[in-house]
């Protein structure tokens, strides 16, 4: 059983000590579960083939069910996406940050655990400021998926969290009561004609207006 280190945040407030606590647990190829702006994430650097295999085992996902990454700029795209398609500077202008999970060809860089079988990645910038000062302090992306079994209800509550991951992850970040709303909507844009995976924060009818 691991010991679980926990640390108390204001997610409001972006303490330096703070983050190099969770940033050196990430380097170390830590796990980490964490608040964002809608539930609790749970995650690691998403080119830790080991780590990434940890989390698929800690959620009892299937192993072809693809997981998605959050960036902190997107700068950090050069490195997880193999080609960036017309449609995307204007979504990226208009939702990000925010809760629009944008699916792209994958670079190799990226492990196949990963991928779920495939070859495309989806990628988020969060809205949530602790988030994304987070994955800028680890210097690369995270996994992101949410803290729970797969098939069980996403958790907002971070007494809830430590229930559950508590002696079975690295670190639990405590920021307090999470916002709880729709999941990130998923939009493909890794073939020639994008397509809305997923009806989620953002209306479907909000971004049909850039396919048209």
């Amino acid at each position: 059983m691991l010991k679980t280190k926990i640390l108390n945040i204001d997610p409001e407030e972006i303490e330096e000590d703070k983050l190099e606590v969770a940033c050196k647990i990430l380097r170390k190829e830590g796990i980490v579960v964490y608040p964002t702006e809608t539930y609790y994430g749970l995650g690691a650097g998403c080119f830790f083939s080991n780590a990434v295999k940890q989390i698929y085992g800690l959620k009892k996902r299937d192993d072809d069910k693809p997981m998605s990454i959050v960036i902190s700029d997107i700068g950090m795209l050069s490195n997880i996406a193999a080609e960036v398609p017309p449609l995307f500077p204007a979504l990226a202008a208009d939702f990000w940050p925010g809760p629009l999970t944008m699916i792209f060809k994958a670079t190799p860089q990226i492990p196949q655990e990963l991928l779920g079988g495939g070859n495309t990645v989806g990628v988020r910038l969060p809205s949530h400021p602790w988030l994304r000062a987070l994955v800028k302090c680890a210097g690369f992306p995270l996994i992101a998926t949410s803290a729970n079994v797969s098939g069980q209800k996403e958790i907002s509550e971070p007494d809830k969290v430590i229930n559950e991951f508590e002696g079975r992850v690295d670190l639990i970040v405590n920021g307090g009561k999470t916002g709880g709303k729709s999941p990130s909507s998923v939009i493909d844009l890794s073939t020639d004609n994008p397509k809305i995976l997923r009806d989620g924060a953002i209306p479907a009818s909000e971004l049909k207006k850039y396919l048209s």
